[in-house]
């Protein structure tokens, strides 16, 4: 199964909207609200976030940044329809936004930058995998080296 791809927004048409364009082309979940988002984040591989910006509760940067921490490789998008430059500005420091796009959304925009955050996650993940192998592969040389002493 493919990694996944988060949308929260508070508009349900928004969801819809997403849903039906890019359900072809990922493994789409949605949710209304950061709470929501969260529950899918905690049971299922989610390599790409896109969240709305203005939502009631929790905005989309205090929702980054709440699961930063648990949750630092996936690839975090924010998505807007209003062009607030301090929005960008704490969505690039606080919640590391990979890239900050405006509603609504060209689909073919959107889909690029999806795919290309979906190879980023994936290339972290491989980089992690070869990172961890190499140093059990180090573990196992500096046995056998004092095996040999």
């Amino acid at each position: 199964m493919s990694v996944g791809v988060l949308y929260v927004d508070d508009e349900i048409n928004n969801l819809n909207s997403f849903k039906a364009a890019f359900r072809r082309d990922f493994n789409i979940y949605t949710a209304s609200s950061a709470a929501e988002g969260r529950k899918i984040l905690d049971v299922n591989e989610i390599g790409v976030i896109i969240t709305d910006q203005r939502m009631p509760v929790t905005t989309g940067i205090e929702f980054l940044e709440s699961i930063l921490h648990i949750y630092p490789d996936t690839i975090r998008i924010l998505l807007t329809g209003f062009s607030d430059i301090n929005a960008v500005i704490d969505a690039i420091n606080r919640g590391q936004v990979y890239k900050y796009l405006v509603k609504p959304w060209q689909n073919d925009e959107l889909k690029i930058q999806v795919q290309n955050a979906i190879e980023i996650y994936n290339l972290r993940k491989q980089n992690k995998e070869l990172n961890y192998r190499l140093q059990i592969a180090n573990m196992e040389l500096e046995t056998l080296g004092k095996a040999f002493k």
